[in-house]
């Protein structure tokens, strides 16, 4: 008889990240968000951002930004091959990690109030299940990112089809960003959703921790000006600084959201085998 090598830690992580990924794109609700994703995201595309970016590379316009925030403080911005992208960058730096909150904030709630997180860890580990459903909420973003910038790139074209490759390059680089700026994000809605009800109710304990810890360490940077570092351990605390970056400079900031990440996946993965379920 010949022998069956069960599948591994890794295969059942792949397995369900797929599953989760292939869940969000046929169901009815799956369907309906990407629906509203996609409206939201024309709309922007445009009016605002098409608009924007006729406008931001205008002289008059940096010379409104000196005045406003001093001279280089955007400047990056200005360098950017492609108007459309910069515009897109600045939105979607915001714009994402808002969507995530609300997109990753089901990877457990649900299950756990219909018993059937009981079922799955019966056939795979805790750990797979929770790993492999950060992967695929992580998956099901990626491609409403790379949906996107390809909407955009099409929108470029159109108006000078010789920045083809510049935007192709340039969104290569905004997709990988945008991937590591989000992986805090969908890992502590992760954590969130082990211990919420309701997708709803992990979004409202996201932004009343996120409101918690801000005050609390904008009260502590205020008392003591020395650990303004201790507002890197909230997500997105780069943001704001990767505003005035281009290109492979945007990379710079990549290790604060990835160890971020790293951190608290490895609080929820404890936090999962630990929890009843």
């Amino acid at each position: 008889m010949q022998h069956v090598t069960p599948p591994s830690g890794l295969s059942h992580i792949w397995l369900l990240a797929k599953y989760e990924l292939s869940k969000r794109f046929t169901n009815k609700s799956g369907m309906m968000a990407l629906i509203a994703f996609m409206l939201i995201w024309g709309i922007l595309l445009l009016y605002p951002i098409k608009s924007a970016s006729e406008f931001i590379m205008q002289p008059s316009f940096e010379e409104l930004t000196e005045a406003l925030f001093g001279p280089g403080s955007l400047q990056h911005l200005f360098e950017w091959p492609v108007p459309e992208l910069a515009v897109f960058w600045l939105a979607a730096l915001y714009l994402f990690p808002m969507f995530s909150i609300f997109i990753a904030a089901d990877q457990f709630s649900s299950d756990k109030q219909r018993g059937s997180l009981r079922f799955l860890t019966l056939r795979v580990s805790r750990s797979s299940l929770f790993f492999g459903r950060f992967l695929g909420h992580m998956l099901i973003q990626l491609a409403l990112i790379v949906f996107t910038l390809l909407a955009t790139i099409i929108m470029v074209t159109s108006r000078d089809i010789s920045l083809f490759v510049p935007s192709l390059i340039t969104c290569v680089i905004v997709m990988i960003n945008l991937v590591i700026v989000l992986l805090p994000y969908t890992a502590a809605m992760a954590v969130l959703s082990l211990y919420a009800n309701s997708a709803r109710q992990a979004s409202i304990f996201a932004i009343i921790l996120w409101a918690i810890v801000s005050i609390i360490i904008a009260v502590i940077n205020a008392k003591f000006p020395q650990l303004t570092g201790l507002s890197m351990i909230l997500p997105g605390s780069q943001i704001s600084s990767m505003i005035n970056t281009q290109g492979l400079g945007s990379f710079v900031f990549a290790p604060v959201p990835i160890l971020q990440t790293i951190v608290i996946l490895t609080l929820g993965n404890l936090l999962m085998k630990r929890s009843a379920l």
